[in-house]
Order: structure tokens, then C-alpha cells, then sequence
């Protein structure tokens, strides 16, 4: 065969680049149309990280973005609950993978949407996740966004490095405590953990802060004393807010509600929407009018 006949090698390596930093200029690319990008982490699990990762959603889309969120919690997938979203199984397409649509127009992408039942366990190792993470971003359509909210796994360990080490550039992470005194040890092991896999620490919000009673009109902090700003302080990263108690999130849940959108005026919201602005502020401000993707209620 002649020379201009031959086939191009379309799996040469670009040089001077590892299989790997080649897969990230992928996922860099298939993610090029989304403006902001966010990981919400924690140190461990039971602080309410996906429902902040869900509000938080919420209150971005209530001011017009468009938004997505990539739950990469793979062993506990509920961040489409706390939307209320009940989805079983995807479309596909010529461009990939549809994600699901849920309240305001939020693009979503679970591991959920996949399992047979509620019941199904998740039962991976290291590689399995790693080719999940890949696929959940490159095989999957993902339009033009304002926001992508990335729900990760609980912790510093294998599993949450997994997911890490696979991630495109993110804009910053967000670290999701409980009052505590632990917690500042916890979230002080998170913050080293995502600078060492390249992520930003941008701030930290303490979930069940507090409980109002509405019967006594009285305030009381459960948990303890909070630990946020302390935490804040110590390592040098910005307090984005608390979020109070409030147990119709539990009803919420019950009902396949948002909590967000199901109780509005519930102190828990506003703090969420303060968060939300919080989140704003830290990277820069509110996107202009004409950079928004239009989402929102119409």
C-alpha cells in the first residue's frame, strides 16, 4: 500500500502526554460548555451532603441558571430523591446518554437511574468505578451549563480518590460539616485530601446547625457548639453558611418533594439560598444575564 494509502493511526499518544492526562483532555473537552464547575465533598458520611448538593441545585436554578449535578456517589445514589425524582433508566442517543430532567429544568446524571430496584447493591471496585466516572462524563450528552454540582463520594479513601483522580478541572470544592468537634479534624483531612488531587478547597457550610422550635419559639444546637467558622478559620477557607434543622426535609422525602420548592419560606431555604449566594460570591460573582443558559422556572 502506498504511503498516502495507508490508514492513520488515530490511536497514536499525543506526545509528551500519559494515557492519562490524555483521557482528562477528553473529559476536559466533553465538559468544555459548562461555565462552573463544583464538587461538594465531605469527610465522612451522615452530614447530609447530597441533600446540600441537591439544594444547592435548586437555588441555582431558582436564579436562572442552568444546572446539572453528576452524583458520583456510587454506594449511596440519592441525590435524585432529594430532587424527587423517581427515574428508571436512560435515554440514548446519536450524542450519548440523555441525563434525566428534574424540578427547574436540572440535568442529572445518577448511577440510580440504572439500578433495577431501590434495594440493588453497588458492589465495585477501584477500576469499575474509575471506568464509571469516565463513562458517567464522556458517554453522557451534557448541553451548555451555568453550573455542574458534582455529588462526591463520603471521605478520603480509596473510593473518593478513585473518583477524583478521573475528574476533569473542577472550579473548587465545597465542604459540606455538622457541629462537632471531630469535625474539624475530618474536614481538615478533606481539605488536604482535594488540594492534593488538585482540587480548590472553596468553603464550608454546616448542615443541621441548628433547631428552631416553632411551638417554644427557642433555638437549640443539637449537635454542639458549631464548628463551621472554626473550621473556616483554622484552614483558611471561607465560611459559606449554616443550614438549620428542619424536619419536613424528612416529609419532603416522603412525598418525592424538593425540599427547597416544597417549603419556600422554611428558614432552612433561605439559609440554602444564602448558600447559594455565598457560593457565588466565592467564585467570582453572579454570572451576567446574557451568560446564563436561561433555566429556571418559566
Amino acid at each position: 500500500m502506498s504511503q498516502e494509502g495507508k490508514r492513520p493511526n488515530i490511536r497514536v499518544r499525543i506526545r509528551g502526554m500519559s494515557p492519562i492526562e490524555q483521557m482528562k483532555m477528553a473529559l476536559e473537552e466533553k465538559l468544555k460548555g459548562i461555565k462552573r464547575k463544583i464538587v461538594i465533598m465531605s469527610g465522612k458520611g451522615g452530614v447530609g451532603k447530597s441533600f446540600i448538593a441537591a439544594n444547592l441545585a435548586l437555588a441555582l436554578a431558582e436564579k436562572g441558571y442552568m444546572v446539572g449535578v453528576l452524583d458520583l456517589d456510587f454506594h449511596g445514589p440519592s441525590t435524585p430523591r432529594m430532587l424527587g425524582m423517581k427515574v428508571r433508566g436512560l435515554v440514548a442517543l446519536s450524542d450519548g446518554i440523555m441525563p434525566a430532567t428534574g424540578p427547574l429544568g436540572i440535568q442529572v446524571m445518577s448511577l440510580d437511574f440504572l439500578l433495577p430496584d431501590d434495594t440493588t447493591p453497588v458492589i465495585w471496585r477501584g477500576p469499575l468505578k474509575a471506568k464509571a466516572v469516565t463513562q458517567f462524563i464522556t458517554d453522557v450528552y451534557w448541553p451548555e451549563l451555568d453550573y455542574l454540582i458534582v455529588d462526591m463520594p463520603p471521605g478520603t479513601g480509596d473510593e473518593a480518590l478513585t473518583v477524583a483522580q478521573q475528574l476533569p478541572p473542577m472550579d473548587g470544592a465545597v465542604f459540606v460539616t455538622i457541629p462537632s468537634e471531630i469535625s474539624v479534624e475530618v474536614v481538615g483531612r478533606s481539605v488536604a485530601f482535594a488540594e492534593k488531587v488538585g482540587i480548590k478547597p472553596l468553603g464550608v457550610v454546616e448542615n443541621m446547625s441548628s433547631f428552631y422550635c416553632p411551638c417554644c419559639h427557642t433555638t437549640y444546637r443539637i449537635f454542639g457548639k458549631s464548628s463551621g467558622k472554626v473550621i473556616a478559620e483554622k484552614f483558611g477557607i471561607r465560611f459559606l453558611g449554616e443550614i438549620p434543622l428542619d424536619p419536613r426535609v424528612g416529609e419532603a422525602l416522603e412525598k418525592m418533594a424538593p425540599f427547597l420548592l416544597a417549603y419556600p419560606d422554611s428558614p432552612a431555604s433561605e439559609a440554602i439560598r444564602k448558600f447559594a449566594d455565598a457560593v457565588e460570591d466565592v467564585l467570582g460573582g453572579p454570572l451576567a444575564p446574557e451568560g446564563k443558559g436561561g433555566g429556571g422556572q418559566e
